[in-house]
């Protein structure tokens, strides 16, 4: 491999552990770094990169559960735990767990049966595009609808059964590549009443399970066949992305204490314009 082919693996790390967080789509973004810089090696295969852009959400998801143990991990020292089939378990955080399970049932009933067809059909710049302006246009709409309202969900704790399922229906949008995954479940949290932070913590730990199975899925896909300079390229995106994405975790939750949406409603439209007129030029 060349310079300029390592150079990429690191820019799609870099681009992964960005845009994974910030809802402005990281597959969108992945399509597009594809299209913009193309690459054919012995390495670099088109199989391979398929599933390189989804395998190095492991990265991401490390920097979650680094950055928020003590949030996710629901075991603990025997006197500090619940009695009974629980023991050695904090209620809270199993349940929430549960929940997240909860959330994740709607994208993997669709998203598995619908993976190659949507892979095949929609990982396109014009697709990206779309999806860019159509929903940075519903992030404009919903901030300013949101301001009219006092959340009525602040924490963790208080969001229900019912606010996880329908956090999870409008997670099955993101499957669309340019939606955004966190874009998604944060504008569907927002319209049902949760708070921005809790929007954000809540995308953050269903990210979890949902990033590990669609990761597993690509690798069982390409069969784990990995030559030395594959398994060195996946391993500098994961720590890539999984470096980024602690900055990038960070500065999300810093913004929204003081910040609502909109400015990614509007770079989504302008990068969005900027695809689209790109793609029909090309």
């Amino acid at each position: 491999m060349e310079f300029l082919d390592w150079l990429k693996v690191l820019v799609l790390g870099i681009v992964e552990g960005i845009t994974e967080w910030l809802p402005i789509s990281s597959t969108g973004h992945m399509v597009l770094v594809d299209a913009l810089w193309p690459s054919a090696n012995h390495v670099m295969t088109e199989e391979f990169m398929t599933m390189f852009e989804v395998v190095i959400q492991f990265g991401a998801i490390l920097a979650v559960i680094l950055l928020y143990f003590k949030k996710l991990w629901p075991f603990q020292k025997k006197e500090k735990a619940v009695r009974g089939p629980l023991a050695y378990c904090n209620k809270s955080k199993f349940t929430l767990w549960l929940k997240i399970a909860v959330s994740c049932v709607p994208a993997i009933l669709i998203g598995l049966p619908l993976d190659d067809w949507m892979e095949a059909h929609l990982f396109t710049p014009m697709v990206v595009a779309a999806m860019l302006i159509l929903y940075g246009v519903a992030f404009l709409f919903i901030e300013r609808y949101n301001k009219r309202r006092q959340p009525r969900v602040s924490s963790l704790e208080a969001l229900s059964w019912k606010d996880a399922a329908l956090i999870g229906i409008f997670q099955v949008l993101s499957l669309v590549p340019g939606t955004s995954r966190s874009g998604a479940t944060i504008l569907g949290g927002i319209l049902i009443g949760t708070s921005r932070e809790t929007a954000a913590e809540y995308t953050f730990f269903l990210a979890i399970p949902v990033m590990f199975g669609a990761s597993l899925l690509k690798l069982v896909k390409f069969g784990f066949d990995f030559t030395g300079t594959q398994l060195a390229v996946l391993l500098v995106g994961m720590v890539t992305a999984f470096v980024v994405s602690i900055l990038a975790i960070k500065f999300l939750m810093g913004y929204i204490k003081k910040h609502d949406f909109s400015a990614f409603g509007w770079y989504r439209i302008g990068l969005g314009l900027v695809v689209l007129l790109w793609s029909l030029l090309a």
